[in-house]
């Protein structure tokens, strides 16, 4: 028995040492087999475009193992330019270094005999990628020459590629931006990407459950800032995920906002402008297509969200901003005018603090309006002329609270096919005390409500490029103002006549009024070019209030000017009777004095 089992080990040896050689001996001498294959393949799927180089390519024939060391894919630069002067180079390119790329249950013999390369895993170490952008206004229109699908491009080498997953682990991308006048780069590190149940054959690209031959793709990215070209704003996000299976990408921490402070931010630019902070705790994309994304460069979601968030507007008025035509600029159709296509079914905007605010170049004081615990919901929102051409419309449904106070609801709707940008809007603001307006009238105007109870107003307004057209009521009572001045020590005095004057002849105490009449504006207003889509629509409801309350523009500027010759009459009443009293107080102390003399 002991010498059987000898024998057994002693055979079981022999093999192992057998087949260890057998194994060198193919390791050694299908090496170069391999290395190129692997050259090919790569040469093959890139239209020849990119090449492949390494220290060494490691084989374990045993193990199914292969690892290559400091490998690095690259752009032949003379193909590219090939590739340019036939109009058919890429906007972008790579390079991608990786210290160690390893395959696991790799099949030598299925890849070599049967055209098929499976593997259990593949692991890149501190990959490299750094992509360089070059625009060629070609690549913006359809080209008519359709791409070759990758298995068409490697199936001379290989008739199926089956990889169950593949891990890039501390990815750092650097991206440059190389055009005429723009030469920046950004770079991203640390990113984390895992993509699972990889296959390419005759199938896979008609396949709707993969994006790009993959079941999932997975990515996170731990922050991230982007400093915009003219060196005046930044973005930057805590963290973005982006997962293909489930179809979400998902953005913590996002913000746009300046890299200077408010004076030092208008003194580099020298002119005006605003001056805007945008920050949103959460960004999500739910149902987000990305096969359109990478094969039509179009953005389409089922959903968009935007929560918890602020957008501050600031402007200040000591610097002139150069006059710009505004027609044909209004936010939707802006959307219309974007080189990028997109369709959003909803976007949701949840819990965002809105607020305006101006720093007067006359009275040199902030006003500030603000619009809280704001949220919006907006369907169709895209400028897909296919879409459009089943529903033209885009809806924005709008609830607010003006100054924290009363509550704001205003439906929009947007013909998106319209040359002249026609929109119409309608909605109420509800019950406030009218004197929370003071916070902008005061500083920006020198006006402000003394009193006013505001009940109800409501607005159902039509609108295009050049006018906006409808009709606005205001339920109110108990309404007065006061007309003030500026004392030099900073603070405000009434012009006490002024505003009787507008009180009493001017303004209506309430509406309906002491006679019962009931007032609705006729809105009518003519756009100035130079003015925001957003400034058109104050001025608008504006010009219904100001009707409501009496002060048509004719009537204000005649008791104005009335109010205005009453003021000076009294100010040279009063400085004349100062100058009577200072002669006579002057007298007085002077006969008291002589006849203080006398008795002496």
């Amino acid at each position: 028995m002991k010498r059987f089992w000898k024998w057994i080990i002693g055979i079981v040896v022999i093999l192992s040492i057998v087949l260890g050689g057998i194994v060198w001996y193919f390791s050694m001498h299908w090496k170069p087999i391999i290395d190129q294959k692997f050259k090919d393949l790569v040469m093959a799927s890139t239209d020849s475009l990119y090449t492949v180089d390494y220290d060494d390519l490691d084989i374990n024939l045993a193990l199914g193992d292969v690892t290559v060391k400091n490998l690095v894919l690259k752009s032949d630069s003379n193909v590219y330019r090939q590739l340019e002067g036939v109009r058919k180079a890429p906007d972008n390119r790579f390079q991608i270094e990786v210290s160690k790329l390893k395959f696991r249950n790799f099949s030598i013999r299925d890849m070599l005999m049967n055209k098929e390369l499976y593997l259990k895993n593949v692991v890149l170490d501190t990959p490299v990628i750094h992509m360089i952008n070059e625009y060629h206004s070609y690549n913006d229109t359809a080209s008519t020459e359709k791409s070759k699908p990758l298995y068409d491009k490697i199936k001379n080498s290989l008739k199926r590629i089956k990889i169950d997953g593949i891990a890039m682990n501390g990815v750092n991308f650097k991206y440059s931006q190389r055009q005429k006048n723009i030469n920046q780069d950004f770079e991203i590190k640390k990113v984390n990407v895992k993509i699972q149940d990889v296959l390419v054959d005759s199938t896979s690209i008609s396949d709707a459950t993969r994006f790009y031959h993959t079941k999932m793709v997975d990515i996170e990215v731990p922050g991230f800032t982007y400093k915009t070209p003219d060196g005046f704003y930044k973005v930057d996000f805590d963290k973005l995920k982006i997962n293909t299976k489930e179809r979400n990408i998902l953005l913590t921490k996002v913000a746009y906002q300046p890299l200077l402070n408010k004076s030092a931010y208008y003194k580099a630019k020298g002119k005006g402008g605003s001056y805007v902070v945008m920050k949103f705790d959460t960004v999500r994309f739910e149902s987000f297509d990305f096969n359109k994304l990478l094969r039509d460069k179009k953005i389409y979601a089922a959903k968009a969200q935007l929560k918890d968030g602020i957008l501050d507007i600031y402007t200040d008025k000591h610097y002139k901003a150069t006059p710009l035509n505004k027609i044909g600029k209004s936010p939707h159709q802006a959307l219309q005018h974007m080189k990028t296509q997109l369709a959003f079914d909803t976007l949701l905007l949840q819990n965002a603090h809105i607020s305006y605010s101006e720093l007067s170049g006359k009275f040199n004081q902030v006003g500030k309006i603000t619009f809280d615990k704001s949220y919006a919901t907006i369907t169709n929102m895209t400028n897909d002329a296919t879409r459009l051409a089943q529903n033209k419309w885009m809806h924005v449904d709008f609830l607010t609270q003006v100054m924290n106070s009363g509550k704001l609801h205003v439906l929009f709707d947007f013909d998106m096919t319209s040359t002249k940008g026609f929109h119409r809007y309608k909605g109420t603001l509800g019950a406030m005390q009218a004197p929370a307006f003071n916070q902008i009238l005061r500083p920006l105007l020198n006006v402000e409500i003394a009193s006013g109870n505001i009940k109800k107003i409501a607005f159902d307004i039509e609108a295009n490029d050049y006018r906006n057209w409808g009709q606005l009521k205001f339920d109110y009572d108990n309404l007065k103002v006061n007309i003030l001045e500026k004392n030099p020590d900073g603070t405000h005095k009434n012009k006490s006549l002024v505003s009787l004057l507008i009180n009493e002849l001017l303004v209506n105490g309430s509406n309906p009024n002491l006679s019962g009449e009931y007032i609705i504006g006729k809105v009518n207003w003519h756009r100035n070019p130079n003015h925001t889509f957003f400034k058109t629509v104050w001025q608008s409801l504006l010009d219904g209030i100001k009707q409501c309350i009496g002060l048509s523009k004719e009537r204000e500027e005649k008791l104005m000017r009335s109010a205005d010759r009453a003021q000076q009459t009294i100010e040279k009443a009063n400085t004349a009777v100062g100058k009577t009293k200072g002669f006579l107080s002057k007298i007085f102390k002077k006969d008291k004095v002589d006849g203080n003399k006398k008795e002496k």
